[in-house]
């Protein structure tokens, strides 16, 4: 049995050499473990040494190395942390995944590693979850970025994506789980998607693999139990409940973020989103799918580094 090395801090330069962006070194980045509550912790990326300006919620399923791309091209302190049940952090004894509960986690750790950030920017379920970060501690959230999600997603828009991450938990070997991996995301470079394996799976002593989440953290099958790949982005029930008001309730800058070929928002939600906050900005990612951060990167940074300034950030 081969044992497949992994270096959770080594992979950057495959991540930069992919996009053409150039490392002057190797880029700084720490992991530090937030205290919660219960006995739980949230495991955040810390990025860079300087008060950190951007924070980034991945989606269901993911984990905070999903934006590694972006943030190698934004090139600037930030923050990315692993949502309750995913990645490094604790795990919910209740189960609870929901937006508001994410969200209070979400704040003590940003309230303790980037109280001043200028934006946050959220995904699916994190976007979700940055929603209720910008209700319920304002004070966090100066703008507000939602990519591909909106309280209008159902599970017919997210049919696509929910049939992806019903599948088997464990795989036999590594390739097998590429095998699948590639089926499901034909756009995404086989390099790519190596690395979201290797950061959201792990190898057991027999060789098998199997994904790092809580698999009560997003959608459950009636018939099959369900997993995802990496970047996919899942949703979760609790993401697919109506939130509009929640959303007219934000009073900071928005930006809806589409992707061109995600099914996920629809026009109807840019309308009702735009009926709810009339200054919003909205865009789409021409051939970006669910997950526009690990479709299209440079583009959504592009998009974060017009939306959420900074005097840092590289023109």
């Amino acid at each position: 049995m081969d044992k497949v090395a992994y270096d959770e801090f080594g992979l950057f330069h495959q991540n930069a050499a992919e996009y053409a962006l150039a490392l002057a070194a190797s880029p700084v980045v720490r992991r530090e473990a937030i205290d919660v509550g219960d006995g739980r912790t949230v495991s955040v990326l810390v990025w860079g040494n300087a008060d950190p300006e951007l924070v980034f919620l991945h989606g269901g399923a993911q984990n905070a190395h999903t934006w590694d791309t972006v943030l190698l091209a934004l090139d600037v302190p930030a923050i990315a942390i692993d949502l309750p049940g995913h990645g490094h952090s604790g795990w919910r004894t209740d189960g609870a995944y929901t937006p508001a509960n994410l969200a209070d986690d979400v704040a003590v750790a940003v309230a303790r590693l980037a109280p001043n950030a200028h934006g946050v920017v959220g995904m699916s379920l994190g976007g979700m979850t940055a929603l209720q970060l910008a209700v319920r501690h304002p004070h966090l959230v100066r703008r507000l970025m939602l990519v591909d999600i909106t309280p209008g997603v159902n599970r017919h828009k997210a049919k696509a994506v929910l049939d992806f991450v019903n599948g088997p938990q464990s795989f036999p070997s590594f390739d097998s789980l590429m095998a699948r991996t590639k089926e499901h995301n034909p756009t995404r470079t086989e390099s790519s998607l190596r690395r979201g394996i290797l950061h959201n799976a792990h190898q057991l002593d027999d060789g098998s693999w199997q994904w790092n989440y809580d698999r009560g953290s997003h959608t459950r099958s009636s018939d099959v139990e369900p997993t995802t790949e990496p970047d996919t982005g899942a949703v979760p029930d609790s993401a697919l409940s109506p939130a509009w008001d929640d959303f007219a309730a934000v009073t900071c800058p928005m930006m809806l973020v589409r992707g061109g070929v995600s099914p996920v928002v629809d026009d109807d939600d840019v309308a009702e989103a735009s009926r709810r906050q009339p200054s919003i900005e909205v865009e789409v990612v021409d051939g970006a799918g669910h997950s526009i951060q690990g479709d299209r990167p440079i583009e959504l940074a592009a998009l974060v580094s017009a939306f959420i300034p900074s005097p840092r950030r590289r023109p």
